[in-house]
């Protein structure tokens, strides 16, 4: 039975908070600078987070919870835009990026220098041979005595050792061994100061004469105690202080004085290098700035909420806001630190069609402006971010996924928010609920509070709508599959009372399921002339309605695997939906009669190889069975099909019909197709059920109370 509806308020009109405060964008436009020029240091110092800014992980390692992770972030802005250092000390903005120029950013670390060249073809062929081995091989472009010379670096490796280890093992690389000017040695963190300095090009020089006298350098920026950006020539890249002495002679001689030792290397730093590794063939090359960050240092990227900042590795995605480099459990990690209602422009444009009605759109931005505002006053989940750009919070894809039907859709709604007893909602939403919301058991295994509940959604069946329809045949060949009506011509009842169909088109494609999956090939074809039994006809698999399979028993056990605590068999033969919550999602599921435990009950959504929803049925593949071949070729020799336990009735069809039912059959076989309805976890509002109601000229208010019980609708 399901759980009664909780009293809803019957809201005509959004309440207004008394004490609320504008929404804030904290991060203004510096002024235009050349790039790779610094700004004044007399920039003020960055302030902390903007009031309602929302922080987007965008690459970060958090195990199992959430990753993706990168060695390099490459940016491009579409306004010159200024970075630097956050530290303890504030933030010193030391560098510039030109509008439409990129600039690469990575971890600093121990490194192996192969050697160098003013020879570009030489170290091409160099680095190509070594690219198909397991070191990262880069290159970097410098300048001595006016001649433009290539130096060949593999790593960074994770320690000293590491890099000590990779040198004596390139030594000994075909690639490497015998080619004159190559000899690799492991490189570290050791270095003089050949000065301080107020901007780059003041250190610019200092750096040349280095080069010169044939010393290797970097410029590198830090800040100081005032939190104001200083530029240091460091000289030598060494991995000990007694390898460090060895260059000081040298050092003195070619910029004039003794040299002291450079920074402790724990600081924060940013040191320039030029990487010709992407532009190797041209000999051309692009800033690569190596970061040195501790556990609370940062590296930020100025932006506006006007402008993007297109980030390469991220699917060449653009952004508004700043961004955020820095390092968490040893890698480098990226947040994007946006304005709220600019991140929503985005994840409303993410999450669904811009074409969709304009109060679905509203709907969807006040769900997804509750959940956000939730995430960044409570949440410690994602670390050093308050949500992530994937559907583990809500799908966020940049400045692409924005448009004017969308952006008007968040303005409309602007600082609108679901609150129950004077506090923000989690607002959950899922693509399709499959005609009936979930309850929070069927989900968690536990109750959600008063704010969800198992209510029909209908509308949700306008996922279904205008797409064609699927012809489930039987080849005479025995092979059973999917027909897309567009390509059949139906022929009938013949005399045995057997419907059949033939195609319109030669190398007509049989597809496992109803729906075009280029990753997946066809079962079969059929031409002009061949016929087969039609079983049944369905729907386009959707997100309303769905059919996933025919899974073998071997591959539902890999899918098991790690997912589930319960002693797995052999052979899967008979999988069963035990028990049904209140919506009519498994909340229970027998294979081979012995239940199948998994830590909440949504997760047999990925148990059984990644279902849409928890909201299904079980058919065996084995329904579907020719008892000979007569029938399909034409033969008026007596035979029968049998489809499941009724001949001439779709199994697939009317499995769809009863999901959610409460009659659980046990479904045998050597193989099993899953049919259910909807996509998603199924709680809260439903995206294509608020379409389907928008589209009957329901307002978006109707629409969230709908699906929110016991909510208030507040402008913030």
């Amino acid at each position: 039975m399901k759980r009664p509806r909780s009293t809803r308020r019957n809201a005509s009109m959004i309440k207004q908070r008394s004490n609320a405060k504008p929404l804030k964008w904290g991060k203004p436009l510096l002024a235009a600078a050349v790039a790779l020029s610094c700004l004044p240091l007399s920039a003020p110092a960055h302030a902390a987070e903007a009031d309602n800014a929302v922080r987007v992980g965008l690459f970060l390692n958090l195990g199992s919870t959430y990753k993706q992770t990168t060695q390099k972030i490459t940016l491009t802005p579409e306004s010159t835009v200024a970075f630097g250092l956050r530290t303890g000390n504030g933030y010193a903005k030391g560098f510039s990026i030109a509008a439409g120029s990129a600039a690469a950013f990575a971890l600093d670390g121990a490194k192996v220098k192969l050697g160098e060249s003013s020879d570009l073809q030489a170290v091409s062929s160099v680095a190509s041979k070594l690219k198909s081995g397991s070191d990262k091989v880069s290159v970097y472009k410098i300048s001595r005595g006016g001649r433009d010379v290539y130096q060949l670096y593999a790593g960074p490796y994770a320690s000293d050792k590491a890099a000590a280890d990779a040198a004596a093992r390139l030594s000994a690389s075909p690639a490497v061994k015998g080619i004159a000017g190559l000899s690799p040695k492991a490189t570290g963190s050791f270095s003089l100061n050949a000065g301080s300095y107020a901007s780059l090009g003041a250190a610019a020089p200092a750096l040349q004469k280095a080069l010169d006298a044939g010393l290797d350098g970097v410029v590198a920026v830090s800040s100081d105690a005032a939190g104001k950006a200083v530029y240091s020539v460091r000289i030598g890249e060494e991995t000990s202080s007694a390898a460090l002495d060895a260059i000081k002679a040298a050092a003195s001689g070619a910029l004039g004085g003794a040299l002291p030792a450079a920074p402790d290397s724990a600081s924060a730093s940013i040191a320039l290098r030029s990487d010709a590794t992407a532009g190797l063939a041209a000999g051309t090359a692009s800033p690569l700035y190596l970061l040195t960050l501790g556990e609370k240092d940062r590296l930020w990227v100025d932006g506006t909420a006007e402008s993007g900042i297109r980030v390469e590795e991220r699917s060449k995605r653009s952004y508004r806001g700043g961004l955020e480099i820095g390092v968490y459990g040893s890698q480098l990690y990226l947040v994007n630190e946006l304005p709220m209602e600019q991140y929503l422009y985005s994840v409303v444009g993410s999450e669904v069609p811009a074409s969709w009605p304009a109060e679905s759109l509203k709907a969807q931005a006040v769900a997804a402006r509750s959940y956000a505002t939730v995430q960044t006053q409570t949440t410690t989940k994602f670390k050093v971010a308050d949500v992530v750009d994937s559907t583990l919070s809500q799908a966020y894809n940049g400045i692409a996924s924005e448009s004017k039907t969308v952006n008007a859709a968040v303005d409309a709604t602007n600082g609108e928010i679901l609150e129950q007893n004077g506090k923000p909602v989690e607002a959950l939403f899922s693509s399709n609920a499959g005609g009936v919301t979930s309850d929070p058991v069927e989900v968690w295994n536990s109750g959600g509070g008063s704010l969800f509940s198992s209510v029909p959604s209908e509308s949700d069946s306008a996922a279904a709508a205008n797409l064609k329809k699927w012809y489930h045949v039987a080849l005479a060949n025995g092979t059973v599959g999917y027909v897309r009506e567009d390509n059949v011509k139906d022929k009938g009842t013949d005399a045995t009372g057997f419907r059949k169909m033939t195609v319109t088109a030669p190398s007509t494609k049989v597809r496992p399921l109803p729906m075009i999956q280029s990753s997946v090939s066809e079962l079969s074809k059929m031409n002009p002339g061949d016929e087969a039994l039609v079983l049944e006809v369905v729907s386009e698999s959707n997100t309303y309605e769905w059919i996933r399979g025919p899974y073998t028993s071997s591959q539902l056990l890999t899918s098991l695997k790690g997912r589930t605590t319960t002693k797995l068999p052999t052979t899967i033969q008979t999988i069963q939906v035990s028990q049904r919550g209140p919506s009519g999602r498994a909340t229970e599921v027998k294979v081979n009669g012995t239940k199948v435990d998994v830590k909440y009950p949504d997760m047999f959504r990925t148990a059984f190889s990644g279902l849409p929803s928890t909201l299904f049925d079980v058919v065996s593949a084995d329904a579907y069975t020719a008892i000979t071949s007569a029938t399909a070729s034409g033969s008026s020799r007596s035979a029968q099909l049998k489809i499941g336990a009724s001949a001439k009735t779709g199994t697939i069809s009317r499995s769809l019909a009863a999901v959610g039912s409460n009659t659980s059959a046990v479904t045998s076989g050597t193989g099993f197709f899953f049919v259910g309805r909807g996509n998603g976890h199924g709680l809260g509002l439903s995206q294509w059920g608020a379409k389907g109601l928008a589209d009957q000229g329901q307002s978006y208010e109707d629409i969230l109370l709908r699906y929110y019980n016991n909510v208030e609708l507040v402008k913030d």
